[in-house]
């Protein structure tokens, strides 16, 4: 089942990189097979360098399976590719991953996380050794570590593909596969294990893809948006704003005159005049003067007064 899906995904590669741009396309099958009828149908829309599928199948109890998801063109051989797949019972996974191709080889990583959240990676590479001759090989660890490895190669020439692999497991275990499968018609295809599958080419452009009798509905992918080239926006230099004259200013009234009264005039009393007081200086005396009588030393009573002029 790895190499199927890893031979799938390089057969999506490989039209998302012949595939320029184009609406929808889709188309149906019915697989008849020992275990019962299988149909199925999917649609695809490309554009911008990704390319939307979405697709599903009805078993023969009428259980639906269904898977959507959308491949990537990041640069010339490099991809990456994100989906999800929804089984019978109800429960998803979702897987992503990128390729890189280069010089007749693609390689491929990438992760499944179921429901539970357990996570599991797958590694491989397809090789075309020649004209219709195709290797693969890669490893495939689960959530609780344990991993198988797979290789198989196949050669298809005329209408027929044979192809034969091997699968072990990491305790040791190994089987082996092998199987055909052989274009009878246009779009019918046998294989080696009885069972034929009838590719219808129905094309639809409203996701109903017609299968048999019961009509299976399969939601559209969403379309890839190409962001356009912003176009430069001209915004247009705004009106003049109308020049609005000021209002004219609203003045208080004037206050009432103030009433000065007229200044009282005091006439000044007459000058007094005061007739000058002449103060008569006093006489001066002027004692006469007189010759200085020199009084010779005596005696006054007990004290003795020497000579002096008196």
């Amino acid at each position: 089942m790895a190499n199927r899906l890893l031979i799938a995904a390089a057969g999506s590669l490989m039209l998302l990189a012949n595939a320029s741009a184009f609406a929808w396309s889709g188309g149906h099958f019915n697989a008849y097979t020992p275990r019962g009828e299988f149909s199925g149908g999917h649609a695809m829309s490309c554009g911008g360098g990704s390319c939307s599928h979405a697709g599903g199948a009805v078993g023969p109890w009428g259980r639906t399976a269904t898977n959507t998801g959308t491949v990537t063109r990041n640069a010339p051989g490099q991809f990456s590719n994100a989906g999800t797949a929804v089984g019978p019972n109800g429960r998803s996974v979702q897987h992503d991953g990128s390729t890189s191709c280069a010089g007749g080889t693609c390689d491929h990583t990438g992760d499944m996380t179921g429901s539970n959240g357990r996570t599991a990676r797958t590694s491989g590479s397809v090789t075309r050794d020649g004209p219709g001759q195709y290797s693969s090989s890669g490893t495939v660890t689960g959530g609780n570590g344990n991993s198988w490895n797979h290789s198989a190669g196949t050669n298809c020439a005329g209408n027929t593909c044979d192809r034969s692999g091997t699968v072990s497991n990491s305790d040791g275990g190994s089987v082996t596969h092998s199987g055909s499968a052989t274009r009878v018609a246009p779009g019918v295809v046998t294989t080696g294990g009885g069972s034929t599958v009838y590719h219808g080419a129905t094309v639809s452009t409203g996701g109903t893809v017609v299968v048999g009798a019961a009509p299976i509905y399969v939601p559209p992918p969403a379309p890839v948006v190409v962001a356009p080239v912003p176009v430069p926006v001209i915004v247009p230099p705004p009106a003049p704003m109308a020049v609005v004259a000021p209002a004219a200013p609203v003045l208080p009234p004037p206050p009432p005159p103030v009433v000065v009264p007229a200044p009282v005039v005091v006439t000044p009393p007459p000058p007094v005049r005061v007739a000058p007081v002449v103060v008569a200086p006093p006489p001066v005396y002027v004692a006469p003067a007189r010759v200085a009588v020199l009084v010779p030393g005596h005696w006054v009573g007990r004290v003795w007064v020497p000579a002096h002029y008196a």
